[in-house]
């Protein structure tokens, strides 16, 4: 009998230990806006076997998979015209396949406006100036757009963000809400509010030589929404820090479900995806 009884209050402490860890386990935080999405779609999501065309084909599929997140690379034109390309040159021509769509000399050149909206993307696809990115906006509700600048010296900052602003806000300045710029350094952040006060903006790292602790001290005081990181990035310290500060990690670009599942156990929250859609991320163990 004594036994019995002892084996009894042996369970229920052992029941009771349990329930204490779950109940001292932080929750899961529940996040509203665009980081109430695990998955954003590098390049506006790859379309068949592309990716990096950054066009309204690939952002078509993709949201029809279910993806509501979408970044997208942003380029001046030679004529000073804000387009998604994420690159000049020969080479990234070749790749998106627009060599019938441009002369041989000009292919790795800077190009016009109009001569970036002739050469389709595989010769098919529909390249997008930053005003076709706000009719998306307006088109459907529910999408939020992440911008990657990939001219970042502060001339070329400057004019990019006047264009994203002047222009969004000609269509409606409601729009601007769900745009989420990205930061490469910290004199960024500052930079861009001066066009407009974004409510979320993501620090990305692959350009900073920040350490570990400046991220997340920068990140924690300034209202930072998200951080991204590389794999060549990404450690638990630093997804840990920035979860206790209430700051998801992303990482870049995750296109295998067995790593969405290892980086969620390392605690990592999001994942930029050619190819995984919707609520892939969330199905990962």
């Amino acid at each position: 009998m004594r036994n019995k009884l002892l084996y009894s209050l042996l369970v229920v402490c052992a029941l009771g230990i349990v329930l204490l860890a779950i109940w001292q386990r932080p929750a899961e935080p529940s996040f509203t806006g665009f980081k109430a999405h695990r998955i954003i779609a590098h390049a506006m999501g790859g379309i068949e076997d592309m990716t990096y065309t950054n066009t309204r084909d690939a952002f078509i599929a993709n949201y029809e998979k279910g993806t509501r997140v979408f970044e997208v690379d942003l380029l001046l034109s030679k004529d000073d015209q804000l387009i998604a390309r994420h690159e000049w040159g020969q080479f990234f021509t070749n790749m998106l396949r627009q060599q019938d769509g441009i002369s041989e000399e000009r292919s790795g050149a800077v190009w016009s406006a109009e001569e970036f909206k002739q050469a389709k993307v595989d010769g098919r696809y529909e390249p997008l100036f930053w005003d076709d990115i706000v009719e998306l906006l307006a088109e459907y509700p529910d999408i939020y757009i992440v911008t990657d600048t990939k001219q970042i010296k502060p001339e070329e900052i400057d004019s990019i963000f006047a264009k994203i602003v002047d222009s969004t806000k000609r269509k409606d300045p409601n729009l601007l809400e769900r745009i989420v710029p990205q930061i490469y350094n910290q004199p960024m952040l500052g930079q861009i509010k001066q066009y407009y006060p974004f409510d979320s903006v993501i620090y990305t790292l692959y350009q900073s030589q920040d350490s570990d602790r400046q991220v997340v001290n920068f990140a924690r005081s300034n209202g930072i929404a998200a951080v991204t990181v590389s794999e060549g990035r990404v450690n638990e310290q630093l997804v840990k820090s920035l979860k206790r500060a209430g700051i998801p990690t992303y990482v870049h670009t995750i296109n295998d479900m067995k790593l969405v599942s290892d980086y969620k156990k390392m605690g990592v929250y999001g994942f930029y995806s050619d190819f995984l859609a919707g609520d892939q991320a969330d199905s990962a163990s």
